[in-house]
């Protein structure tokens, strides 16, 4: 019994501990309850407050009392219909890569796609592959691999179409058209917008079987070249060669290459027929002639029309700029260039050069430029060679001696439709003082721009090393302060002329910067001055003024060899010097070279 008591007493004990260590722990989390339940009534008025700084509000309702603990009972602030967001947007602050994708980024059916990067928005997984992104981000992807591709109308060099046609990794660049089909289409439009054949009858008719069988290519061509060969190699087996001729391994084995005249060559009237029926969107047409000594005259019909047989070429309507390369082997008189007029009807440009000097060619385009032509812009190229003369050469005599050339040239840039010329030969004050009275009424002329490089200036000499050119003649820099005096007065009358530029090039020169040139662009004038040259452009162009007026080139010093250096004023990082007295050209005369 009263082990029976010791052992009830003992669980009535360990009840009541029992019974103690659970009102305990009610206890505690009554209290823990209430901490919490304080808690949260706090963090409830801190976000009502929050919202009230963040969102402001007419006056409302009035704030719940700080003892309420239930969020069923806050009423929040009702916003007025004048605001455009009656919502308040979520706000997210989490940061999430869309190139790097993660299990918990995406659903079931983005992880079993292609591998494609997804963006995160609200909550839900977009898939996105390369053809989503807009036409103006895989334009810049792609001109960044072909280089910047210049608008069919626009004014810039004519050189930079042709960025895809020499890349040094052309056919690697023609695999990415395997991407996708958006860039099939967009790299396609870059291969074929600048393409070049060869004038031969092989050439043409392969062109013609290639585009027979690919139609949608015909519309990306946008410019074209076709070049003349002037000669090719004819092998002849090395047993019945000559003993002096080298031999040369081909594929056939060892042979003897003599070159002669090509046989193939088409003609300009195949030429044109293969452009008109073939690439309908072809604006831009380059003719390459060629050069080599006595070179062949490109044939301009298939068969020689003989007696008084009138031939008309086919007509090309989609060509608005012209550029002939080789000039005299295509145009050699007057007819010739009436030919290639009269297959282009929509001629708007036309760039023409020669490969090398020559009396016959400055006689030729002084004929055709007393013509009249509907042409609104003309760019000429006789002489580019660039370097400077100790005298006249004997072929320019024979010009001067049948016409002055400058005349002329001032005729054809009084054309009622040119609205600009530029021109890269011989010239003088002449062409400005003609151009001026060929202009009866300023009005009506549409010229805007003059673009003049001087390769010498045509002048009457006493001696003939009084004629020569360069920043060490002071007879040759007389003459280029005349021309530029002539071409301010003509701005006088010509007020539709904007941009007057009159340069000499001299690649040999000692100091390339010292080089004369007078610009006139937009208002402000830079190169050669003189009070002459000031005091002409007051009168003729008064709001016109110089960015600079400085008094002399730079620090001179002389050696003990009698040899002179030169320390520019001006930065010799630019290409050009702002402002060049003439009168300090008498400095570098007297023969005296510079270092």
């Amino acid at each position: 019994m009263d082990a029976f008591c010791t052992t009830n007493s003992l669980d009535h004990d360990g009840s009541r501990a029992d019974a103690l260590t659970i009102d305990t722990q009610v206890t505690r989390a009554e209290r823990a309850q209430s901490i919490h339940e304080d808690e949260g009534n706090a963090a409830v008025e801190l976000v009502s407050i929050m919202a009230a700084a963040s969102n402001p509000v007419s006056p409302g309702p009035p704030s719940p009392p700080l003892d309420q603990s239930r969020m069923q009972d806050f009423v929040p602030p009702t916003r007025p219909s004048s605001t455009p967001f009656p919502q308040p947007e979520p706000r997210s602050t989490e940061l999430r890569c869309i190139s790097c994708p993660t299990s918990r980024f995406m659903n079931s059916n983005t992880s079993e796609s292609a591998g494609l990067p997804t963006i995160q928005s609200a909550g839900a997984s977009v898939d996105m592959s390369l053809n989503d992104l807009p036409t103006e981000i895989h334009e810049c992807i792609l001109d960044h691999l072909f280089g910047f591709r210049v608008s069919t109308t626009s004014k810039s060099s004519i050189t930079r179409w042709g960025t895809a046609l020499r890349h040094p990794r052309r056919r690697e660049l023609s695999e990415l058209s395997l991407v996708s089909a958006a860039w099939r289409i967009l790299i396609q439009e870059r291969l074929y917008r600048h393409i070049k054949l060869k004038a031969s009858v092989e050439s043409l008719r392969g062109s013609i079987a290639y585009f027979a069988t690919r139609p949608h290519l015909r519309s990306y061509v946008k410019h074209l070249e076709i070049w003349f060969p002037v000669f090719h190699p004819k092998y002849r087996p090395l047993a019945l060669s000559n003993a002096n001729t080298l031999p040369t391994v081909t594929p056939d084995g060892l042979t003897t290459a003599s070159y002669v005249l090509p046989m193939d060559n088409c003609s300009l009237e195949e030429a044109f027929y293969f452009v008109a029926e073939t690439l309908p969107e072809v604006c831009v047409l380059t003719l390459e002639g060629g050069e080599r000594k006595k070179a062949p005259k490109v044939r301009h019909w298939v068969r020689d029309p003989g007696g008084q047989r009138v031939r008309v070429m086919p007509k090309v309507q989609s060509v608005r700029t012209l550029i002939c390369k080789g000039q005299w082997n295509l145009i050699r008189g007057v007819e010739d260039f009436e030919t290639i007029m009269s297959a282009l009807p929509s001629l708007q440009e036309w760039h023409g050069s020669y490969s090398k000097p020559k009396s016959k060619s400055y006689i030729t385009m002084a004929s055709i430029l007393a013509k009249p032509m509907r042409l609104t812009s003309l760019d000429l190229c006789i002489e580019g060679d660039y370097r400077r003369e100790l005298s006249f050469p004997a072929y320019f005599l024979k010009v001067s001696n049948r016409v002055h050339f400058c005349s002329r040239l001032a005729h054809g840039a009084a054309s009622p439709s040119l609205e600009h010329i530029s021109y890269t030969g011989r010239v003088c004050k002449q062409f400005f003082i003609d151009l001026m009275a060929k202009h009866k009424d300023p009005r009506q002329s549409r010229l805007k721009s003059i673009d003049i490089t001087v390769k010498n200036c045509c002048r009457q000499v006493a001696h003939w090393n009084e004629s020569g050119s360069g920043i060490t003649d002071m007879n040759f820099i007389n003459a280029f302060e005349e021309l530029v005096i002539a071409g301010i007065r003509a701005l006088g009358r010509l007020k539709s002329v904007e941009h007057l530029r009159i340069r000499y090039v001299d690649l040999d020169s000692p100091f390339p910067p010292l080089n004369p040139h007078f610009v006139l662009r937009n208002g402000w004038c830079s190169g050669v001055w003189s009070d002459a040259i000031i005091a002409e452009m007051n009168r003729a162009r008064p709001n016109a003024r110089f960015e600079e007026l400085s008094e002399s080139f730079g620090e001179v010093a002389f050696r003990k060899d009698g040899r002179m250096t030169f320390t520019p004023e001006f930065p010799t990082s630019t290409s050009k010097a702002i402002s060049l007295k003439l009168s300090n050209y008498a400095l570098l005369s007297a023969g005296i070279s510079i270092s």
